[in-house]
């Protein structure tokens, strides 16, 4: 299923927040929600905004390795959920080929929003974790929240 990152938000919890990168696949009404780290959740909303803060972070320089050496990343994958974890693949293109790269969905989603890299996610994935996105609306935005200007 092809997928677009509707949003990055944070949830009040117990625990205090937790940040969540919500996907909405085409054609469906709910959403998948991704609880993630405030780390990850700031390079996605950076990368989603194409906000350039000089020098880069993490994803950026993981982006630029692989432009560097030829590489392009062509799409990610959330493949499956295991033990409540979510598992997803990073696809490039290299000189050499293609290469799929076992890759967290936050990072993966954080490479996606630099590059417009299509989203998939599997159809199991989806039901398994599919929530009615009103659930969401009401959560504040990432940069509400967060110390690190976006």
């Amino acid at each position: 299923m092809d997928a677009d990152i509707d949003a990055v938000r944070v949830a009040m919890t117990g625990d205090g927040p937790v940040p969540v990168v919500v996907l909405a696949p085409d054609g469906e009404d709910d959403v998948l929600p991704i609880f993630i780290g405030f780390d990850e959740a700031v390079s996605i909303a950076r990368g989603m905004e194409a906000e350039d803060i000089g020098r880069p972070l993490t994803h950026d320089l993981l982006l630029d390795v692989v432009e560097e050496l030829g590489g392009r990343v062509t799409r990610i994958a959330v493949t499956s959920l295991e033990e409540g974890t979510y598992i997803a693949d990073l696809h490039v293109d290299t000189p050499r080929g293609e290469t799929v790269i076992d890759a967290r969905p936050s990072d993966s989603l954080a490479l996606a929003a630099r590059t417009n890299a299509p989203v998939e996610v599997a159809p199991e994935v989806f039901e398994s974790g599919r929530r009615d996105p009103e659930e969401f609306d009401e959560l504040r935005e990432l940069h509400e929240v967060s110390e690190v200007g976006l």
